[in-house]
């Protein structure tokens, strides 16, 4: 017998939010372990707002709704806005009820940068971490460092000479989009600048590859479990960048835990089989275990570093950090940006990967590596 469709708006409802979730949601694995994490992190929050005037967004509900962007791939925050209105999963998981109001996009926006100020995206990296730990899930002893670029949101008629006025077109042209001819301009970093994004710097990715606009992105994984411990963003000036970011990483972790017993290992690519990579490694008490070409005439580790398992081991640990650079460009929303400024581009990648974190003890969880 066919149903007949019922149009009738209903008035009430007694199902409540925490009902219409089911048990065995994915995103209750989530928010078990972010809730431990935002209560470590409320120190640091109280510091970041005044005792008096009116209240804002709170900062635990505001990161869970960027986790929630990253999560789902949310392009934008008035799109995330959208997605809370009428979304209840949503609504359930920043901790707001039916008929809550939804903030303003810019009202958002604005919420979300004083954030930057506290160096948040760090500090709830570093509450990840900790889960992991105590879960046993980080070695402390074997890393990979690799890098990836990390394109800005601007266009290449932004890159313009500095020393010349910003062109305003034709009359008859939009002075907002005027036309812009570079074709055949020797153009580089050095004579030309960003008008949109004055942080952002002309780079490629190899020989033959179109230049582009963008940053240049590094991180430190834990071999164990492809966990990722430290990251930094800087200008994507080329040269030795690469190589002084790893360096970076490496002395964040020595000092994270200064003396540690027994010499650390650093797995990388070939990119970073440079002498100033290898000295400086090994000058902070890691092994350099970099990849290098058959055919070098000139090779940068000898037998007394790869005659080792542990190198061998290495090699083959160093692909898994690809995992998450691919994961946060195609899930993360970072394959092109959506944010301008060196420091705003930071904080959303730290961010980023600290969710990718999230993502895989979620996994490791499930599987039985570890406990809940």
């Amino acid at each position: 017998m066919r149903g007949a469709e019922s149009t009738q708006e209903q008035l009430f409802s007694l199902v409540g939010l925490e009902q219409r979730i089911p048990s065995d949601h994915p995103i209750r694995a989530f928010k078990a372990l972010v809730e431990p994490i935002l209560r470590e992190l409320s120190p640091a929050f109280d510091a970041l707002y005044a005792d008096s005037g009116r209240p804002s967004i709170p900062p635990e509900q505001l990161l869970r709704a960027l986790l929630l962007q990253v999560l789902y791939t949310v392009r934008s925050e008035r799109q995330l806005m959208e997605q809370l209105d009428f979304n209840l999963l949503f609504r359930w998981f920043v901790g707001l009820s039916v008929d809550a109001p939804i903030w303003h996009p810019t009202v958002f926006t604005k919420n979300r940068d004083r954030l930057l100020d506290g160096d948040i995206a760090g500090a709830f990296m570093a509450g990840v971490l900790r889960a992991a730990d105590c879960r046993r899930l980080l070695s402390h002893e074997h890393f990979t460092v690799d890098g990836t670029q990390l394109e800005a949101w601007a266009s290449q008629k932004s890159f313009r000479r500095k020393d010349q006025p910003v062109p305003r077109g034709d009359d008859d042209e939009d002075p907002g989009n005027p036309t812009v001819n570079f074709h055949g301009e020797k153009r580089s970093n050095a004579t030309h600048g960003s008008t949109t994004d004055p942080d952002a710097r002309l780079t490629r990715k190899g020989k033959g590859k179109e230049a582009k606009l963008g940053y240049q992105a590094s991180v430190a994984m834990d071999n164990r479990h492809g966990l990722v411990v430290g990251t930094v963003v800087d200008p994507a000036d080329g040269g030795l960048i690469e190589v002084n970011q790893g360096l970076t990483l490496m002395a964040a972790i020595e000092a994270e835990q200064p003396g540690r017993h027994g010499r650390r290992t650093m797995g990388g690519d070939k990119g970073y089989a440079k002498p100033a990579f290898i000295e400086g490694a090994r000058g902070l008490g890691f092994t350099p275990h970099v990849a290098q070409e058959d055919h070098d005439r000139v090779k940068v580790l000898d037998r007394r570093t790869t005659r080792h398992p542990g190198y061998t081991v290495s090699q083959v640990r160093r692909k898994r950090v690809e995992e998450g650079f691919g994961w946060a460009k195609t899930i993360g929303g970072l394959r092109k940006l959506r944010h301008r400024g060196r420091e705003t581009v930071d904080w959303i990648f730290t961010f980023t990967m600290a969710v990718y974190n999230l993502v895989r003890i979620r996994t490791l969880i499930r599987v039985g590596v570890c406990p809940a």
